[in-house]
Parts: C-alpha cells; sequence; structure tokens
C-alpha cells in the first residue's frame, strides 16, 4: 500500500478479507507468504506495529460500562498517552465525529450509528499511520454512512493512509484509491475502481426482464447476456442503441439502462452464489 492512499479489500464472505486484517493488526499469524508492515515483521514486533495502528473492527466492542469520553481515555492508557494530552485529543476526537453533546452519555444509551462513529475515534486515539476498517459503516443509516465517508476523506486529506474491508460496492467506489477482488484467500485483481470497471465490464449495462419471450429474442438476435434472476444484463458500449434494438425486436415489458459499476465486476468475477 502506497503512503497517504486508500486501499480497499473486496470479497464475498470467506474470502478471507477479516484474516488478512488481522494479520496486519498482529492479531492473526500466518500461514504463509510475507507480510511487511512498516517495513517491520509483525511475528517479531508486534507491539511497535500495534503502536502505530488505528483499527475499527467489525464488531461494536466499547466498553458498555464506560461513558463516551471515559471509552477514549481508558483506550489512550494502553498508548501511554499522558493525562491532559489523552484528555485534550478525547474532547477533539468527540468533536471530530460530532460527538461532544454525547460526551457523558452511556454506551448503551446510543445508536448504531453514534458507537461507530465514536469506535472510529477511538481508533485515532493514538494518531496512527495506517487505519485499519473492517466493514467501517456495517448497519448504517445512509445520513451515518454519509458522515464516516465524509470524515474519512479528511483523514486521508491529512496525510493519514487507510485499509478498509467493504461489502458496499458503492462505499469502495467513492473512498478507494485502489482496491483488490479476492475469493478463497487469492487475489483475482488490483487496480483502481474506475480502472476495472473499464476493464472487466462493458461501458453501460441493459437490465431486460427476464421472460421466454425475450430469452429467446436474445438468443436469436446472438445477443450475449448474463443471468440476473428476475433480469437478465447485457453488456454493451451504446445502451440507448442496444436499448432500442431490445425493444423493437424482443418487445420487453421492463428494461432499463444504467453505467457499469463496480458491482458488476464483483459479480463476474466472484459468481451470484450465496456464500455463508
Amino acid at each position: 500500500m502506497r503512503k497517504g492512499e486508500v486501499f480497499g479489500f473486496l470479497g464475498p464472505n470467506g474470502a478471507g478479507k477479516t484474516t488478512t486484517m488481522k494479520m496486519i493488526q498482529c492479531v492473526s499469524p500466518r500461514s504463509g507468504g510475507a507480510l511487511s508492515v512498516f517495513g517491520l515483521d509483525p511475528d517479531k514486533s508486534p507491539a511497535k506495529i500495534k503502536g502505530r495502528i488505528g483499527v475499527v473492527p467489525q464488531e461494536t466492542n466499547l466498553d458498555p460500562d464506560f461513558s463516551c469520553i471515559r471509552n477514549l481515555l481508558t483506550y489512550a492508557r494502553y498508548f501511554d498517552i499522558p493525562p491532559r494530552a489523552a484528555q485534550e485529543r478525547a474532547d477533539d476526537l468527540l468533536a471530530f465525529v460530532q460527538l461532544t453533546e454525547k460526551r457523558d452519555v452511556p454506551i448503551d444509551k446510543l445508536s448504531g450509528g453514534m458507537k461507530r462513529r465514536l469506535i472510529l475515534a477511538r481508533a485515532l486515539i493514538n494518531r496512527p499511520e495506517l487505519l485499519i476498517l473492517d466493514e467501517p459503516t456495517i448497519g448504517l443509516d445512509p445520513q451515518a454512512r454519509h458522515l464516516v465517508w465524509e470524515k474519512l476523506r479528511l483523514l486521508q486529506a491529512q496525510g493519514n493512509t487507510i485499509v478498509m474491508t467493504t461489502h458496499y460496492l458503492d462505499e469502495a467506489s467513492r473512498l478507494c484509491d485502489r482496491l483488490v477482488i479476492m475469493d478463497a484467500g487469492k487475489i483475482l485483481v488490483e487496480g483502481a475502481p474506475a480502472d476495472l470497471v473499464r476493464q472487466h465490464a462493458a461501458a453501460e449495462i441493459v437490465e431486460v426482464e427476464k421472460s421466454d419471450r425475450v430469452i429467446a429474442c436474445l438468443n436469436g438476435e446472438n445477443i450475449p447476456y448474463e443471468d440476473a434472476g428476475d433480469m437478465v444484463l447485457v453488456p454493451t458500449g451504446s445502451a440507448q442503441e442496444l436499448a432500442r434494438t431490445l425493444l423493437d425486436r424482443c418487445h420487453p415489458e421492463k428494461l432499463l439502462t444504467r453505467p457499469a459499476t463496480l458491482e458488476d465486476v464483483f459479480l463476474k468475477l466472484t459468481g451470484r452464489r450465496l456464500r455463508d
């Protein structure tokens, strides 16, 4: 990963995303291969690495016995941050994630979105050089997600390096400078989101109803398509022209056109089968 970039790990359940994050965090041992964090070996220098990273885990693991401010101040003690400095940083971080008014509120009185924002603040208490985010916006409503995105972009603008996993493909497209799509512990592709869309998907997609009439028509016209449940997806360089052709020849009752997205690339490479 390059200093100052947002790097994403995408993949279906069981692909190895969280396992990779835990290896970078010095929580899980490597089963093979090489790993260097800040030029250090996680097996030999875990304490040094942990002192320079911040982690937003997938689960909400705030201390329920403490208020917002006490969660931050207690966590700061793990990094030997002096009390006065810890207090200043905690106050600044509560303001950063817009939780100043909840300063003394117990954790069980916070909404899900507030808890995720507090976890982000906690991850920043030691001013990490590398911020690791495992599903940072899981379970959040759209307003809370956009607020977290805003804060992450601000952190990157301040020079922070961020690595993240997410199941939200629009989130990856918005935030990541580069990413990998992985499956079964193997990297399938790597690159910038826009580049991956250009390389692995057509410029545009026509979605058309999956009826016997439409399928027969597509096969008769030798138009390639992909099955997507109750619709079929037809990749094309000109959605408007193809839509006109389909309307004239196949007479579908339902049809829409859209640009190709990172989700199209993801499903093309990893399939549409559900994963446990």
